[in-house]
């Protein structure tokens, strides 16, 4: 038996001696001598009695060891010209000074702060900062409209909002400051302060006393303490969209995501103290959590944060540059970012100018991986391209190719198999298991492993419905699948309307809610159809009001529009069509799931409880047209 056999099994048979062990990797204020509490299930508590400190784990514990010199942060802003590198010891000091900062502004354990920042080095130190205090940190990407922020703003309840007077682009400067005030007007909830990082590419307007200059707050702020806090208490809220307007606010917790993201980076991810690491993506998104700002630094690992794009910054060419001047051995991003250089260098010869040969590993997630950027990849970088899958409700990878524990064949089209601690099955509507190569919803078997959602914020209520109550003892992915006779998982995509535009998670029943308040607009729906680069777009369907004498051209732009606006340019929502009807069940319901597979070219069943099977036979032309 392999060493991932016997991880995986004892993981699922013992999971109490197999977390126990892991735990090792993690320094302990108060060790927990309880490893799993099921009393409450279906809220199970990994570690109950356990006492730490996430920001001691990351940075203290390794300046403590004689390791103060070794790099923690690179940081790499092609947008701005900006390099800058930070010790363990450099990185404890910021974080240490910034937590005595927020101190100062009242914030305290449990208190919770939003983050509105780009990719900048503050961003990690606010993060650790709030860990350091046991506050609750809950990062808002920087490019989400006023309207989804307020509503982060108002479930988070935070005392204190982090922004930056701006975000860079690559060609383009988003000024934050006014999308912050328009935020704050639409939101019910006031944080009591507002601290602004004033960056040269634009300056902000602060209105005093709410608004408060970073640097100047910094001035004279006594480094603060870690405070330790009970591996159950939440370390940050993360919101990924639901089926409903309403964002889900994500709760993960300190000592199970700790013990976690340790035990993943060395034995998914064979990285460890020393190694250079880079996960590019955005601190905004869990793989930003969880893989540019965490699990590196509790590992003693270095971090790459990058503010760029893999082109234009300035060329197809940009992340072979990073690779090679920082020696990164692991890369982690998303299938879009490959197929982005693919398509602006296809025959990679931007890649020629640059020595990679520290890179081990190249590691794709996020969204699907198609098998033609797999081989491209493959064949390109000459090393493992690994396909993984998770989640931000999971927080790190189900199912994986596990390089640092038992590396295994790779067959491209699946994330390989499930990693230990992820009791992965395949089930029918009935909720029964199905035959290895049969499709089903992929669900996990209670109780989950460390490192994943303890709950959503402030209702336990619409956790239950939104995971676990579609099958008794299971956690529902949201995803289909199947499970080969080799244990391989494939994950087909999506059962729900939420959708992967370019590695970001999008409700299409939020954009369908803006589209339908349109005064033009009698019904509508948006689907998430295939796009060669971005992996999936959304697209809209519109039956106007009776009457209506708008056109379809000007209708389309006044929506995409509206969508920009309140959803945020992230969406990619730029194709609509006017139809005369929308295919629906004789009880209303309308049939998403065959107008996706028309337009992705699938044939698929038509459902017998279609009302008029003529108005999907109307549609087919325009789908497939597009």
């Amino acid at each position: 038996m392999g060493s991932y056999r016997r991880a995986y099994e004892q993981s699922l048979t013992d999971p109490e001696a197999f977390w126990s062990a892991a735990a090792g990797l993690i320094d302990w204020r108060t060790s927990p001598s309880t490893v799993l509490d099921s009393s409450d299930a279906p809220f199970h508590a990994w570690y109950p009695d356990g006492v730490l400190n996430t920001c001691e784990n990351a940075l203290d514990r390794h300046v403590a060891a004689g390791n103060g010199d070794r790099t923690a942060l690179v940081y790499d802003s092609p947008v701005t010209s900006t390099k800058r590198t930070y010790t363990y010891a450099d990185l404890l000091g910021e974080v240490a000074t910034f937590a005595g900062a927020l101190s100062s502004l009242g914030v305290t354990k449990g208190d919770r702060v939003v983050v509105y920042l780009p990719m900048v080095p503050e961003a990690l130190v606010t993060m650790l900062a709030c860990a350091r205090l046991g506050a609750v940190h809950s990062v808002v990407f920087g490019g989400f409209a006023p309207h989804e922020l307020a509503a982060r703003i108002d479930d988070a309840k935070p005392k204190v909002v982090v922004t930056a007077s701006c975000g860079v682009e690559v060609s383009r400067v988003v000024e934050y400051k006014p999308l912050i005030d328009r935020a704050l007007q639409l939101a019910a909830h006031q944080p009591e302060r507002v601290v602004v990082l004033q960056r040269p590419q634009a300056t902000a307007m602060l209105e005093e006393p709410r608004d408060v200059d970073w640097r100047a707050l910094v001035v004279g702020a006594e480094p603060a303490e870690c405070v330790p806090v009970a591996a159950t208490d939440p370390l940050y809220v993360l919101y990924t969209s639901g089926t409903t307007a309403k964002p889900k606010g994500v709760v993960r917790d300190n000592g199970g995501h700790a013990v976690a993201l340790a035990w993943s980076m060395a034995n998914i991810y064979d990285v460890g103290p020393g190694d250079v690491w880079w996960s590019a993506s955005d601190v905004g998104w869990v793989v930003g959590h969880s893989y540019i700002v965490y699990a590196p630094l509790l590992v003693g690992a270095t971090t790459v944060l990058y503010e760029g794009k893999p082109v234009g910054t300035p060329d197809a060419g940009a992340f072979w540059r990073v690779v090679e001047e920082y020696a990164v051995k692991a890369l982690f991003t998303a299938p879009t970012a490959i197929r982005a250089v693919k398509k602006e260098d296809p025959d990679a010869g931007q890649l020629a100018a640059y020595d990679i040969s520290s890179l081990q590993t190249l590691f794709l997630a996020g969204e699907r991986l198609d098998p033609d950027t797999w081989e491209w990849a493959t064949e390109r970088l000459r090393v493992p391209v690994v396909d993984h899958w998770w989640q931000t409700e999971t927080g790190w990878p189900i199912a994986a190719n596990l390089r640092g524990l038992e590396p295994m064949p790779i067959k491209p089209g699946s994330p390989t198999v499930p990693v230990p601690g992820w009791d992965v099955r395949v089930l029918d509507e009935t909720g029964a298991e199905v035959p290895a190569g049969t499709e089903g919803a992929i669900c996990i078997k209670l109780p989950l492993p460390p490192g994943a959602l303890r709950t959503l914020w402030g209702d336990d209520d619409r956790f239950l419905a939104s995971y676990l109550r579609a099958f008794d003892g299971y956690y529902l992915t949201g995803d289909g699948g199947y499970i080969d006779e080799d244990g391989y998982l494939y994950v087909m995509g999506r059962t729900d309307d939420v959708i992967n535009v370019a590695g970001h998670r999008l409700s299409t029943g939020s954009m369908e809610a803006v589209v339908a308040g349109h005064p033009d607009v009698a019904e509508c729906c948006v689907i998430g159809v295939h796009d060669d680069l971005k992996g999936q777009v959304p697209r809209g369907l519109v039956v106007l009001k009776a009457g209506s004498e708008i056109g379809p051209d000007e209708l389309r732009a006044e929506l995409v529009a509206r969508v920009r606006d309140q959803i945020g340019a992230v969406a990619s929502f730029k194709e609509v069509d006017v139809v005369a009807a929308l295919p629906k069940t004789r009880s209303g319901k309308i049939l998403r799931r065959s107008l996706r597979a028309i337009a992705d070219g699938r044939e698929e069943p038509v459902p017998s409880t279609i009302e008029d099977p003529s108005v999907l036979e109307t549609l087919t032309p325009t789908l497939r047209g597009r």
